[in-house]
């Protein structure tokens, strides 16, 4: 530790701390349709620059002296991905290690954000959906953040309405039951998802059904989230195989 007479490189000449404040972004996704089986994914890009140089990174940047962590962490994210409006956001944890950036004392608040499995940027040179149960090395301790939210995820399915941050405005039950089990890592019944959401008030059906397969057969119905906004449901539940 240095001394206030002898400044060192993270210390300014009174002996006051100096460090960065940085806003990290872990926006989480179910792949479908695309993918079979789908799965849990988190969006990230690769860096340019070192540390890391070449190595997947989640969106984050510095918080300025004018904004609040929320508009920070959503103007990097918009700067980054391109996705300015996230269907859910909110506070995951805030780490502070000393060398958890090995190029400056930095301390992270990281924000989980959702977004649906339709309308969201695709892959490009720089920017790709990794799937969270094999994600490659990431830089800093992104890898942890992104475990630790979808943790906070599969946890807020149980007892909360948090789905609706997955899921379009309509859907099958097809679809939906897909993206729980993604998220859970085990199998979950159309049947029985559908009659706890229903008895929560938080499934509707829409009267309308989905565009025809090219297999053929009678078109799905198609359901809606009775609400589009975080809300606890059943404070004590937990969802298991």
């Amino acid at each position: 530790m240095h001394s206030p007479r002898n400044p060192g490189p993270l210390r300014d000449p009174r002996g006051v701390a100096k460090f960065r404040h940085e806003a990290v972004a872990v926006v989480l996704r179910v792949g479908l349709p695309d993918l079979a089986p789908p799965r849990l994914e988190v969006l990230a890009h690769r860096r340019r620059r070192p540390p890391f140089e070449g190595g997947w990174a989640l969106p984050s940047g510095p918080v300025e002296v004018d904004e609040t962590l929320d508009e920070s962490v959503l103007r990097h994210l918009a700067q980054r991905t391109g996705v300015a409006a996230p269907a859910h956001l909110e506070q995951l944890e805030t780490r502070g290690t000393p060398g958890r950036d090995p190029w400056d004392r930095t301390i992270a608040t990281a924000f989980l954000a959702l977004l649906p499995w339709s309308g969201t940027p695709g892959p490009g040179d720089d920017l790709a959906w990794l799937p969270v149960a094999e994600l490659p090395g990431m830089a800093f301790d992104h890898g942890e953040l992104t475990r630790a939210a979808a943790e906070r995820l599969r946890a807020k399915l149980s007892y909360t309405n948090i789905a609706f941050a997955l899921a379009p405005e309509t859907f099958t039950l097809a679809q939906l039951r897909d993206a729980y089990s993604a998220v859970l890592g085990h199998e979950v019944s159309a049947t029985n998802l559908q009659r706890i959401l229903t008895r929560r008030g938080q499934l509707a059906a829409t009267g309308e059904r989905a565009v025809p397969g090219a297999g053929g057969g009678r078109p799905a119905q198609l359901h809606r989230f009775t609400r589009r906004e975080l809300t606890v449901t059943d404070p004590f539940a937990v969802l298991r195989p």
